[in-house]
């Protein structure tokens, strides 16, 4: 007997072959999907636009041991040295959005190069997805033990009634103590000689010697030497005082200077890396950041480590990049 099918039949035979024809279609993206290595599958690279040691360079290192600890896999510190954090921050930016690529962001390459350079090849609020920002710190201004002054009040006074005669030092141009010293004495009105050094120490060598007069420096670095007795503390550039420091006012207090600057660090992957690895690496390094070793190393004494959530490191961001490119134009500093 030929069996011939109604067409209740025809519509369950219908049915079966357009649900058994959906499996085959989503059967092999579920394989590649289940044999797809798991992130991270190999090493991470993580750019430190700067030479070893350092704020960028530190950041890089104690996150990085730790991170690796946690994620089994190695997170290898390259530092990228150039154009002041130009050349890593360029190189960041051109990497594949894949997770495997990582930057330090900073202060300098984030806010303060946009108003430093006319072209510096990256967007940094489009360019990048900020992971985390982790720690802060302020800046010291010290003064010798010779000088003067002892506070910004009385220097400022001082330099206008003695113009030329003080000097302060400096590192590069794109460096958070050159731009200080610049604003000092373009917001002070003042004539102060600014002198440019290859790095920190030789300022330091000059400045116990009397060759220069002034310097402002990371808060952390100008420690050793305040607590030594061998410069003067005159103000702090942060919103406080700095808990270990607490006799120095902040430039704000002095009434001189309505300017705050904290020099802030923390991890950035370039834009389009897939959503949920970055989710992964923002709870990967909020769990570092609850160790207290690593808290300590990158405060370094006199750092404030930063509790911001995803949304307020965006507001906190673009507000940065506002800020420095306003302030910069108004000391009159010209992008090169």
């Amino acid at each position: 007997m030929i069996f011939y099918p109604n067409s209740r039949h025809l519509g369950r035979i219908g049915i079966q072959l357009t649900l058994a024809s959906l499996i085959a279609l989503t059967c092999p993206l579920s394989n590649a999907q289940t044999n797809s290595p798991p992130y991270p599958s190999h090493p991470i690279q993580v750019i430190a636009p700067s030479t070893a040691g350092g704020g960028f360079d530190l950041v890089a290192r104690v996150l990085g041991n730790k991170l690796s600890e946690q994620m089994g896999q190695q997170f290898i510190v390259e530092n990228r040295p150039g154009s002041g954090t130009l050349v890593g921050t360029q190189s960041a930016a051109k990497a594949p959005a894949d997770g495997y690529h990582l930057l330090v962001g900073g202060l300098s390459n984030l806010a303060l190069n946009m108003g430093l350079y006319k072209q510096t090849g990256y967007d940094p609020l489009n360019d990048f997805i900020p992971l985390k920002l982790v720690v802060s710190h302020s800046y010291t201004l010290i003064g010798t033990k010779e000088l003067p002054a002892n506070n910004l009040r009385e220097l400022i006074a001082f330099a206008k009634a003695n113009p030329g005669k003080l000097a302060i030092g400096s590192s590069g141009p794109g460096s958070g103590q050159f731009i200080l010293g610049t604003l000092l004495k373009s917001l002070g009105a003042v004539d102060i000689l600014l002198v440019p050094y290859k790095g920190a120490q030789p300022v330091y060598m000059d400045l116990i010697a009397g060759r220069v007069d002034l310097f402002f420096d990371n808060s952390t670095n100008t420690r050793p030497y305040l607590e030594s007795g061998q410069v003067k503390g005159l103000a702090v550039s942060s919103k406080l005082r700095a808990t270990d420091a607490p006799s120095i006012p902040t430039l704000k207090e002095t009434g001189t200077m309505d300017l705050e600057m904290e020099t802030w660090f923390g991890l950035f992957t370039p834009a389009k890396t897939p959503a949920p690895i970055v989710e992964r690496l923002r709870s990967e390094i909020d769990k570092a950041m609850q160790n207290a070793d690593v808290k300590s190393r990158l405060q370094q004494g006199s750092g404030r480590i930063l509790q911001l959530s995803p949304q307020e490191t965006d507001a906190f961001l673009k507000s940065e990049v506002s800020k420095w490119t306003r302030v910069l134009k108004q000391a009159g500093i010209e992008p090169e």
